[in-house]
């Protein structure tokens, strides 16, 4: 499922609308809709973290739905590919 897919169904399940997820995440509605319609791409980090806390996701997830890797793993990336390395070739992939 894409990142708008998700903010869009997680906000409609737990009955918030639009203009108010926009509010309390301090952009603008029709931006929104855009996001959650895929015809923008997904927001910046800061509120991408307001949005998991708001919907109740986790963070990682909505990072992983923005093809994005949350900002604690970039700042240690070498560590981060490197663990991604590891784990696949133990899988044997």
């Amino acid at each position: 499922m894409s990142f708008g897919a998700v903010i869009r169904e997680r906000r409609i399940a737990l009955g918030i609308g639009l203009v108010d997820m926009s509010e309390r995440l301090g952009i603008s509605a029709p931006y929104l809709s855009r996001v959650e319609r895929e015809l923008e791409s997904p927001p910046r980090d800061q509120l991408i973290e307001r949005a998991a806390a708001i919907l109740g996701v986790q963070m990682d997830e909505l990072f992983v739905q923005a093809q994005r890797l949350p900002p604690d793993m970039r700042e240690d990336m070498g560590t981060v590919v490197r663990a991604y390395r590891r784990l696949r070739s133990i899988n044997g992939r």
